[in-house]
Parts: C-alpha cells; sequence; structure tokens
C-alpha cells in the first residue's frame, strides 16, 4: 500500500542530510487535527488525508530507525522500510480508539524494519523461528553493553527463549564476526563500504533542536510506561524482575528459588508471567 506517496526528497545516502532537514521541518499535527485528518481517510478513502498523517510522522520514522544503526544496514533502507510500516499503520488506523497514530504507528514500523533486517543480515539467515528471531535481538541488545556472554548469562536466555545453550553461543560467535569497524580507514573513502560503516551516519552537532526536544520527550514517555507497569506488578514479581534484569549483578533463577523457597521452573514461570504483564499494560497504556 502506498497512498501514493511522494517523499519530499530522495532517500539516498547522498541526500541523506537533506531528507533529515526536510522531515523535520513537516508541521506537527495537533490531536484534532490528526483525528479530522484519520476520519477523512477512513469513512472517505481521502488519499491526501492518508498522506498528510504520514509526512507529519516521517521523523518519528527516522528516529525509531537510527536506533538499528549497529546492524551494519544502509540507514536510508532502514528508514524506507520503517517508512512503509507507517504507511500500513495509517491504513489501520482507527482515530476511535483515543490514541496517537505515533503510539499505534511504532509497532508496525518496527515490524517492517525486523523483518528487512532479519531478510537482509547475513547471520539472521539462520534465526528462522520466532525463537531464534527473539534470540537475534535479544543478544544484539545484550552486547551494547557487554563483551562476551558469561555462562550465567547465556544460560538465563537460552532458558528463557526456550533453546539450546550451543545455539545462543553459535549465534553469538556469528555476531561478532559480523560487526563492522566504527569508522572505515582513510583509503577507504568513497568506497561503497564506506556508506555502510556507523560513523557515516551520524548526525552534525546542528541537529533540529525541536528533533532533540522529540526524541527526548519520546523517550522519557516510553519509561514512563515501563516505571508504571512495573509499579503494578505484586511484591514477589517485582523483586524477581528486578533480580534477574534491573540489577547490576543479575540473580540466577536457582538463586531466587532458594530464596522463596519453590523450583527454578516456578521461578521461571513467575517472570515469565510478570513480563506478559509488563507489556500488556505498556501496550494498554501506549
Amino acid at each position: 500500500m502506498s497512498l501514493g506517496l511522494v517523499l519530499p526528497v530522495n532517500l539516498s545516502v547522498g541526500t541523506f542530510d537533506s531528507y533529515l532537514n526536510v522531515v523535520g521541518q513537516m508541521p506537527k499535527l495537533t490531536p484534532e487535527q490528526e483525528y479530522e485528518l484519520a476520519v477523512r481517510y477512513r469513512d472517505d478513502g481521502d488519499l491526501d488525508a492518508a498522506r498528510k498523517l504520514v509526512m507529519s510522522n516521517l521523523r518519528f520514522v527516522a528516529h525509531v530507525a537510527r536506533g538499528y544503526n549497529g546492524y551494519g544496514l544502509p540507514l536510508p533502507d532502514i528508514i524506507q522500510e520503517g517508512n512503509i510500516g507507517l504507511m500500513k499503520a495509517v491504513k489501520r488506523f482507527d482515530p476511535e480508539v483515543g490514541v496517537r497514530l505515533v503510539s499505534f504507528a511504532v509497532h508496525w514500523i518496527r515490524a517492517e524494519i525486523h523483518e528487512y533486517v532479519i531478510k537482509n543480515w547475513r547471520v539472521v539467515k539462520i534465526a528462522t523461528t520466532k525463537a531464534q528471531r527473539k534470540l537475534f535481538f535479544n543478544l544484539r541488545k545484550s552486547k551494547k553493553g557487554l563483551g562476551w556472554l558469561s555462562k550465567l548469562d547465556a544460560e538465563a536466555i537460552a532458558e528463557n527463549l526456550n533453546v539450546d545453550l550451543k545455539v545462543v553461543y553459535e549465534m553469538e560467535k556469528r555476531m561478532d564476526g559480523r560487526d563492522m569497524a566504527f569508522d572505515l580507514p582513510v583509503d577507504a573513502a568513497g568506497s561503497e563500504e564506506t556508506y555502510n560503516a556507523p560513523a557515516s551516519y551520524l548526525m552534525e552537532d546542528s541537529s533540529d533542536p525541536a528533533l532533540l526536544v522529540e526524541q527526548s520527550d519520546w523517550k522519557g514517555y516510553k519509561e514512563k510506561l515501563l516505571s508504571d507497569a512495573l509499579s503494578k506488578l505484586d511484591e514477589r514479581s517485582f523483586d524477581i524482575l528486578s533480580s534477574r534484569w534491573l540489577s547490576d549483578k543479575k540473580a540466577t533463577l536457582h538463586e531466587l528459588a532458594a530464596r522463596y523457597n519453590v523450583s527454578a521452573e516456578r521461578i521461571r514461570q513467575l517472570e515469565k508471567n510478570a513480563m506478559k504483564k509488563i507489556k500488556a499494560s505498556v501496550v494498554l497504556e501506549a
């Protein structure tokens, strides 16, 4: 579904900064304006209304896409996939639900980007099952702050995602072999490989202040959703999640089992149920 959308600037490497500048200058919609446009598209099939909804949220797609900058894939391509997700979200958006389009669209944007990463990143061709895909993205998050996974961390990931420990280590080894240098040597300048280096996608200090404020507000909003969701858990569930994921020294399932005098499998079930409650609360409030 294209909605007849024509981007204001060709999304290519050579014009990427220009693209960011243009989408950053597009006027934001008030809740009332967004509602009116969404109703016009839903009830009358007004493509002009749909295009305005898409255009006003392109800056948000660019923000989400930058979170996938470390996969070694061209950022303009990732943004383009995110734009497709945004258009799909506009098509399915129901203005009567009472949430802003951006809160609804983020799930569609990430889904399209995930599909693109999985199809184009060499390593994840082995990630054919849902569990293996979860393993890939969980490991990417873990590796941002870790070197090699410790034995306890690897065992915890394997148990939580229900995959063999060997699969975790194999995925980690292949991922380390795929990562590229942050910046390429000077003699590589001008080559196609240069455009895939993460350093080539850094924002300049002259970034649009309004866009930076928007990104900061969105991060704070997500943190508030998570904090509210955690506060709704019972004391035991909150302690289990805190000990497993929020503490500097993460507790193992067996350590928590001893603390509460239950089996390790019961702790795993409680942890899984608590995660589901958090996810449901965040989706409901988003």
